[in-house]
């Protein structure tokens, strides 16, 4: 079972929101809205998923990377590893 499972509901409707930020971008291009206006909508989509990656990550914290960690030896740091690559590649983008 992975982290988010028991919040899998949750993850999708979160998803299925910015989905649907992003089609109304794709309107909003096609009907020729103000630069700034798309580019404020970009932002909002752009902190809907950060927000996102932020929850799918402390619960990968909290489940596999803490499961990980009690057990010890090899699998904890590669878990532990796996996690700061990830954090890594949210930092930066």
């Amino acid at each position: 079972m992975v982290g988010y499972t028991k919040a899998k509901e949750d993850h999708l409707r979160r998803l299925r929101r910015v989905e649907g930020q992003v089609r109304g971008l794709q309107r909003m291009v096609e009907q020729d809205k103000y630069c700034i206006d798309v580019l404020t909508q970009v932002s909002a989509a752009n902190r809907a998923l950060q927000s996102f990656a932020l929850e799918l990550l402390e619960q990968h914290m909290t489940h596999c990377v803490a499961e990980a960690a009690a057990k010890g030896g090899a699998e904890a740091d590669a878990k532990v590893q796996e996690a700061a690559a990830a954090i890594a590649r949210l930092v930066r983008s």
